[in-house]
């Protein structure tokens, strides 16, 4: 029988603090729903449904013009782009002061909100800050130099404290966080110099004259025009498999007078060599393993 008193005493406990949850819970949707002003709802849709046709009236517009007047192309883009923010923003708010009514629990959920919005968007930018102030401090690269960063290569144009813009050799800019370079490996390949080393590869077959390929490839590159003289050319020799082929393989390492040239340098010794690996008979390897 006791058991029985518990059991009943438990069970009427239970259900106590489950209705009160219940209620507490319908509590806060009746409070939310009081908030709601249903004929603006009503509004707010048709004020949704014109901001969709303006917005696509608008990109028709600057297609159509831009393709008739291709020099206002860029110019028309930029100004949709700032409509298309400020038609955004003023459709928000007046969706949210239509469907809304206002007052302190309203303002109390917006302030809320917008502070830990606020917040994570300063996190970041904060500590981009900080990598963009250690960056300039340490100088792991300058402006002007030719950096390999996460696959890209190119020249450093700005270093700001948000971001630092690299424009690569197809001639497109990144943007780049300051934050990303404090974990990040960062190759320089001149360092605030002018001039900087650049690697080319030859490959010849091993029954060739290994010495008179090695002093064609150094004549090559120290009559290029592009060549920085001050600083020596060197040509290293190693035995390699490439491909399934086994072959020579002579590097060469010389300096170019400016790294604008570099492609071009990297390209005015390979067709000189080449040239001249083809009037002296030094051929390329031959393939000596074969797959099964």
């Amino acid at each position: 029988m006791i058991r029985l008193f518990i059991f009943i005493a438990l069970a009427t406990s239970s259900l106590s603090v489950f209705a009160t949850e219940e209620l507490a819970d319908v509590e806060n949707i009746s409070q939310f729903t009081s908030l709601i002003r249903w004929s603006g709802v009503f509004f707010s849709s048709i004020v949704i449904a014109a901001t969709w046709l303006l917005l696509k009236f608008i990109n028709s517009m600057v297609v159509s013009v831009g393709g008739q007047f291709v020099q206002y192309r860029m110019l028309l883009q930029k100004l949709q782009s700032f409509l298309q923010f400020f038609i955004y923003m003023s459709a928000g708010i007046l969706v949210f002061m239509m469907s809304f009514r206002i007052n302190d629990q309203i303002l109390t959920l917006i302030g809320g909100t917008l502070a830990v919005s606020v917040g994570f968007a300063l996190k970041d930018l904060a500590a981009s800050f900080i990598a963009g102030m250690t960056v300039m401090v340490d100088r792991p690269f300058q402006v002007g130099d030719r950096v390999t960063f996460e696959g890209n290569y190119g020249d450093i144009i700005t270093i700001g404290l948000r971001s630092v813009r690299m424009r690569t050799l197809n001639d497109d800019i990144i943007t780049i966080p300051n934050n990303k370079f404090l974990n990040e490996v960062t190759v320089s390949g001149n360092y605030g110099a002018l001039d900087m080393q650049v690697v080319i590869p030859f490959y010849i077959g091993m029954e060739e004259d290994i010495s008179l390929a090695r002093d064609l490839i150094q004549e090559a590159a120290s009559s290029s025009r592009y060549i920085h003289l001050p600083k020596p050319v060197v040509v290293l020799v190693k035995q390699t498999i490439t491909d399934n082929y086994l072959a020579i393989q002579l590097t060469c390492k010389a300096y170019v007078v400016d790294t604008g040239f570099e492609k071009l340098f990297e390209t005015d010794i390979t067709l000189r060599v080449m040239k001249e690996f083809k009037k002296h008979g030094i051929n390329p390897p031959q393939i000596a393993i074969r797959n099964g």
